[in-house]
């Protein structure tokens, strides 16, 4: 039986294929509303609703859940979810209405460049502290440049949770 021009499942089919032609980014529908009942709802995910500029920390104000097309799969490597955006800082414009690729995220620095920190060496029970400052900025478990305020020595160590930094023998 033809369905008439006017009923609502109708115009919401032409809607989605209008979206889908027009190359809408992420495929989403703005709420699950416009799902019909009869039809499987799709993946929820998360989407930006502004630009967010590169070193901008991600927030979940600035974000949009949208469920996406029924039998429609968000792509492998983008970030879509609170756990995995709350508190990460934005590598590259991220605009609205598009995935983010996991490549465009990055952790908070922890440690920014020309911070001074305490620099550890631990062997056993032996434990050498000295003060550094940083040469590049690195979050928990990056390895870093650091200069030995003391000697001027340059040396690499490791970015530990509390800001200091955890260098080893080489």
């Amino acid at each position: 039986m033809p369905m008439p021009a006017s009923s609502p499942a109708f115009r919401r089919a032409v809607l989605a294929l209008a979206l889908v032609a027009v190359g809408m980014p992420a495929l989403a529908q703005e709420s699950a509303n416009q799902i019909a009942a009869n039809q499987p709802v799709g993946e929820a995910v998360l989407i930006p609703n502004r630009v967010i500029y590169p070193g901008e920390a991600i927030e979940l104000a600035a974000l949009k859940q949208v469920t996406l097309v029924p039998g429609r799969h968000k792509p492998d490597g983008m970030a879509t979810r609170s756990e995995e955006l709350q508190g990460k800082v934005a590598k590259r414009t991220l605009l609205p209405g598009r995935y983010i690729p996991v490549a465009a995220i990055r952790e908070a620095w922890l440690v920014e460049q020309g911070a001074s920190v305490q620099v550890y060496f631990i062997a056993g029970a032996l434990t050498i502290s000295a003060a550094g400052v940083t040469l590049q900025p690195g979050a928990a478990g990056d390895q870093i440049k650091i200069r030995n305020i003391d000697s001027g020595k340059i040396i690499s160590g490791t970015v530990m949770a509390d800001g200091t930094i955890k260098v080893g023998a080489s």
